[in-house]
């Protein structure tokens, strides 16, 4: 490949093409890297053509040589600032509960219990006069 590339340097090069996964960069007349489609920029890219277009020059980071493969793996991402994220609070889901019931206080009784185990009270309850509104 070239002996002046080296992993973690800054160099300029030329977008020579674009596909879905990531951009091709011409580092020299020799040599030539992808920028991955994660790597192009901070955030996520749906659609690389609107970052890059063929023949626009760059600022890419060296992020790996693979001398046997003959691949260079480069990152325009790497050479921007990451923009500041304003913290923001999503709001939370509730969270599921099992079935139980809240029981109102009834003769010194308050707490969860079990529907079940309220059923037949509620019932004789739903039945009585006094706890009937009018």
């Amino acid at each position: 490949m070239t002996e002046k590339i080296e992993t973690g340097s800054v160099v300029t090069g030329k977008v020579t093409g674009i596909q879905p996964y990531g951009a091709f960069i011409a580092l020299d007349e020799n040599t030539q890297g992808l920028v991955h489609i994660s790597e192009i920029t901070h955030g996520y890219v749906k659609d690389i053509n609107e970052h890059l277009k063929v023949g626009d020059e760059v600022n890419v980071k060296v992020l790996s040589i693979d001398e046997n493969a003959g691949k260079i793996g480069l990152s325009i991402r790497a050479t921007e600032e990451a923009p500041v994220q304003q913290a923001v609070a999503k709001p939370k889901k509730p969270r599921k509960r099992q079935a139980a019931a809240i029981v109102p206080e009834v003769e010194g009784q308050q707490g969860f219990n079990t529907l079940k185990d309220k059923l037949q009270e509620w019932i004789d309850q739903s039945q009585r006069e006094d706890l009937i509104k009018k």
